[in-house]
């Protein structure tokens, strides 16, 4: 079965808290409870191992900034050479799989076309995420964080995407014996279906995934040409999360988009852009009949996490149980391939 490894006794303080964050992260639990254990893996990977063995021996490790009571205990204990019992709880309590299926499918996915880091409103560095990635047996991961008109989510301009790819070319010089990171970016679908970033950009990406996130109450008629326009540009690989659908309860819930699915899809399969699956508890999105209408229609697809913090990478174990359950061939699903096939489809190269 897929998924994290449980960690075993003895283990490094800022694994052990790293650790917890992910668990954490996958159970959903509340952002701050989440935030407090990387910020402290991030300040005992700063202090050092030396330092920290000397404070957990002086009971100092609460001196430090960003390590309080329940984050010094981990601390304590994995420096004592012993399994911190916060993170014993967690990994006994985890479910071994997200998904009640799919495992076949999952164990044959080989990265992610849709995930976010602290560039934009992730919560974690591109070193976190891959890290995690790499832990979970990813052979690659692209980093598709937002487009500039998405203020409200920290969205990169093309100077900050820039700098950006400066950071994953020198993440791969140092790392990709281990995981490979793809140059990408979750773009805005504009009203009248042009992107939200600069030719000269999209153009040095090896990935772009297309979304609507404004105007999603916008009529059939002008969103069906606005999301044809998106997935009928070269430069689109994948069309995310298309309808736009939040579920569940409360004031998080959202009703579809609409749009004219048929001809979206089409245009989809004749252009070769693949129809995400996306993986998020919240969005499920498309709906099963949307997806068997895009099987039909001979779509790609990619199942994807939107992933937005290292543990939420594991969410693709419940698109995998939805895409097997409506027989989805594995070889239509680009996320199984090899990150070369994944470039050279992305080029246009097959």
């Amino acid at each position: 079965m897929r998924g994290l490894p449980a960690l075993d006794a003895p283990v490094d303080p800022v694994s052990a808290l790293r650790r917890i964050a992910w668990l954490l992260e996958r159970d959903r639990q509340i952002t701050y409870r989440v935030e407090a254990f990387r910020r402290a893996a991030r300040a005992a990977h700063e202090v050092g191992p030396q330092e920290l063995h000397r404070r957990a021996i002086a009971r100092t490790l609460t001196d430090i900034a960003g390590i309080g009571p329940s984050t010094a205990t981990v601390i304590a204990e994995a420096v004592a050479g012993d399994l911190p019992d916060y993170l014993r709880r967690l990994q006994e309590s985890a479910p071994e799989s997200l998904a009640e299926g799919g495992y076949s499918l999952y164990a044959q996915l080989r990265g992610d076309l849709h995930a976010h880091t602290d560039w934009s409103d992730g919560g974690a560095t591109i070193d976190e995420m891959a890290s995690a990635a790499a832990v979970l047996e990813h052979e690659w991961l692209a980093i598709t964080d937002h487009s500039p008109r998405l203020t409200v989510a920290n969205g990169l301009s093309a100077e900050r995407l820039r700098r950006q790819l400066g950071e994953i070319e020198a993440y791969n010089d140092r790392f990709g014996d281990e995981i490979r990171l793809l140059a990408g970016i979750e773009v805005d679908i504009l009203d009248d279906g042009t992107l939200d970033q600069t030719d000269d950009m999209l153009d040095r990406l090896d990935i772009v995934t297309a979304s609507v996130h404004s105007r999603l109450r916008m009529d059939a008629a002008p969103m069906t040409r606005r999301m044809v326009a998106a997935v009928s540009d070269r430069r689109v690989n994948v069309l995310g999360h298309c309808t736009g659908r939040r579920v569940g309860s409360g004031r998080g819930a959202r009703p579809p988009s609409t749009f004219d699915a048929r001809a979206v899809f089409g245009a989809c399969a004749e252009h070769h852009t693949a129809v995400e699956i996306n993986s998020r508890p919240e969005r499920v999105d498309p709906p099963d009949d949307l997806i068997e209408l895009a099987r039909d229609l001979g779509c790609l697809f990619a199942i994807d996490s939107d992933a937005h913090a290292p543990g939420q990478l594991d969410f693709k174990a419940l698109g995998a149980h939805r895409a097997e359950h409506l027989g989805i061939d594995p070889d239509r699903i680009v996320t199984t391939w090899t990150a070369d096939r994944v470039v050279d489809w992305a080029a246009g190269r097959t």
